[in-house]
C-alpha cells in the first residue's frame, strides 16, 4: 500500500503523506516557511478560533442555499471535534509565514475537508466529493478568516490571563492585609523617605493589577469587531449579501463571545490598530509586573548585606560555587518574560505600520507576538502567585531596626518643630552616627510623651490633622523678649 497519496494544485502535483488530513497547499507552505521549527498548533485558542469560523461559515451557507445539508453537517462535524481538541498536530504552517496567513486557513479549509470527508465515507483528498476551497472555504478569504479567528483567540486569551492576574491580585492582597500592621521606612530614589507600612507597600502591588485588569477587559470591545463577510478586500465578493448577518449569528451561537460585524468593512480588512492597542496594554502590564518583581527582589535582598526586609520562599540553589546561596528565581523569570512582551510590542507596531492599501500581510507576525505574550504573561502570574508571592514573609526586626535608624524619620516632625529645625536635627543625627529620637530629646525639642504620640502608628502612614498648639509651636513666631516662649 502506498504511502502517500497525489493531490494537485496550481503547481502541479505533489505526494502528500496517505495519513495526513492537511493537503498539498499546507505541504508547500511547511516547505517554504521553516523558520522557527514552531508550527501554529502551539497557539490551541487560534486552530479553536479557525474552526469557529469555519462552522460558522457552513451553518450560514447552508441557511442560504448555497451548501447542501449533507456537506455542511460533515463539515459542522469537524470544526467540533477540532473544537474539543482533536487534529491540532495537524495544523502544522510555522507561526511566522508569508502571504498574511493565507497557508494558516488553507491549513484549516484542508483538515476540516479531510475529517469530513472521512465522516461521509471518502478517503482523504477525493476532494471531488468535498473541496476544501469551493466548500469549506465558500464565500470567505484568508484576509477575512484569518484577522477574524485572531480576534477570537485574543479573547480566549484575554479571559485567561485575566484569570491569572486575579489569582495574582488575591495573592498580593492577602499579604497586604498580613502585613498591615507592620511599619517600616519607605523609599524613593532609593534613598530613605518617610514611613509606611509593609501592608500599604503590598497593597500597591494588588491595585496595580486590578488597574490593569480593568484596561484588559476595556480592550474587548475593540477587539470583539470582526470583518467576517468582507471577503477579499472587504467589498463582500463571492458572498451573499445576508452571509456576514447569518456568519456572525452563528459565530456568537458557537464561541459564546458577543462578537459585531465593523460598520466599514474595507477599512477593518486593512486596519490593525486594535491589535496594536491590545498589545499596548500588554505591553503595560508586563512594565508594571517587572517593576513589582524588582521590589521584591530589592526588598528580599541580602540575606545579611542587602535590604533584608521580606523573605522570598527559597526555590532552588542559586550558584554552583557558592555554597548557601539562594537568588529571587521567580520574580527574575517574570522580569524576562516582561522583557519579551515589551519587544512583542514593537514587533507589533512595525508589523500594524508595515501594512499597505487594502491588505496587512504581516498579521501571522502580530499572531506570534500577541499570543507568545499573553501566554507567558499568563503563566508569569500563576507562577509569581503560586511560587512566590504566597510564600513571602517578613522580617519584623530588620523593619523596626531599618526604620529607628533613618534619618527621614525626622519628616513627621516637620509639624512639630519646623523644616529648619528638622534639617538640624537630621544633620546631626547623619553626623554622629545616632537617631532622631536621641537628637530630639537632647535638644528639649520635644517630650518625649509628644515625641511618643507624633510617632504613632497611625500618624506616620496617614494624613492626620494637627493640633492647633503644635502648628502654633512653629507657625507664630516668639515675642521679642518673651522668656517663656
Amino acid at each position: 500500500m502506498s504511502e502517500f497519496r497525489i493531490e494537485r494544485d496550481l503547481l502541479g502535483e505533489r505526494e502528500v503523506p496517505i495519513d495526513a488530513y492537511y493537503g498539498v497547499h499546507t505541504l508547500r507552505a511547511c516547505e517554504n516557511f521553516q523558520i522557527t521549527g514552531t508550527s501554529v498548533s502551539i497557539f490551541p485558542e487560534l486552530v479553536v478560533a479557525l474552526a469557529s469560523v469555519k462552522q460558522a461559515a457552513a451553518q450560514a451557507n447552508t441557511e442560504l442555499g448555497l451548501l447542501a445539508t449533507k456537506k455542511c453537517e460533515a463539515i459542522v462535524a469537524a470544526c467540533e471535534e477540532i473544537r474539543a481538541g482533536s487534529l491540532h498536530d495537524q495544523f502544522v504552517v510555522d507561526v511566522i509565514q508569508g502571504g498574511a496567513g493565507t497557508s494558516t486557513n488553507m491549513n484549516a479549509n484542508e483538515v476540516i475537508c479531510n475529517r469530513a470527508l472521512e465522516l461521509l465515507g471518502h478517503e482523504r483528498g477525493q476532494y471531488r466529493h468535498l473541496h476544501p476551497n469551493e466548500d469549506v472555504n465558500m464565500a470567505q478569504s484568508t484576509n477575512d478568516v484569518y484577522p477574524t479567528a485572531l480576534r477570537i483567540a485574543a479573547l480566549f486569551s484575554m479571559d485567561s490571563l485575566l484569570a491569572a492576574m486575579e489569582h495574582l491580585r488575591a495573592a498580593f492582597h492577602a499579604k497586604a492585609l498580613e502585613f498591615s500592621p507592620l511599619l517600616k521606612i519607605g523609599r524613593t530614589q532609593l534613598q530613605d523617605a518617610v514611613p509606611m507600612t509593609l501592608g500599604q507597600e503590598f497593597s500597591t502591588y494588588a491595585l496595580m493589577l486590578e488597574e490593569d485588569i480593568t484596561r484588559l477587559d476595556e480592550a474587548k470591545r475593540l477587539i470583539s469587531e470582526i470583518n467576517l463577510g468582507a471577503t477579499a478586500i472587504g467589498t463582500g465578493i463571492t458572498a451573499h449579501p445576508d452571509y456576514a448577518g447569518k456568519a456572525l449569528a452563528a459565530l456568537n451561537q458557537i464561541t459564546g463571545l458577543s462578537l459585531h460585524t465593523a460598520p466599514n468593512l474595507i477599512e477593518a480588512t486593512q486596519d490593525c490598530g486594535g491589535f496594536v492597542q491590545l498589545s499596548g496594554i500588554l505591553k503595560r502590564i508586563a512594565v508594571k509586573l517587572s517593576k513589582t518583581c524588582n521590589d521584591l527582589r530589592l526588598l528580599s535582598s541580602g540575606p545579611r548585606s542587602g535590604f533584608g526586609e521580606i523573605n522570598l520562599p527559597p526555590m532552588q540553589a542559586g550558584s554552583s560555587i557558592m555554597p548557601g546561596k539562594v537568588n529571587p528565581v521567580i520574580p527574575e523569570v517574570v522580569n524576562q518574560i516582561a522583557f519579551e512582551v515589551i519587544g512583542n510590542d514593537l514587533t507589533v507596531t512595525m508589523a500594524a505600520e508595515a501594512g499597505q492599501l487594502q491588505l496587512n500581510a504581516f498579521e501571522p507576525i502580530i499572531a506570534n507576538a500577541l499570543f507568545r505574550s499573553f501566554k507567558h504573561l499568563a503563566n508569569g502570574c500563576t507562577t509569581l502567585a503560586d511560587l512566590c508571592v504566597k510564600g513571602i514573609t517578613a522580617n519584623p526586626d530588620r523593619l523596626k531596626s531599618n526604620l529607628d535608624r533613618s534619618i527621614s524619620l525626622v519628616t513627621a516632625l516637620n509639624p512639630f518643630i519646623g523644616y529648619e529645625e528638622a534639617t538640624a536635627v537630621a544633620a546631626e543625627a547623619y553626623a554622629n552616627g545616632t537617631n532622631v529620637r536621641d537628637v530630639i530629646l537632647r535638644r528639649r525639642l520635644m517630650t518625649e510623651t509628644e515625641l511618643d504620640d507624633a510617632l504613632r502608628h497611625e500618624v506616620l502612614t496617614q494624613p492626620r490633622v494637627y493640633e492647633l498648639v503644635n502648628r502654633a509651636r512653629h507657625i507664630d513666631p516668639p515675642e521679642a523678649g518673651d522668656e517663656n516662649s
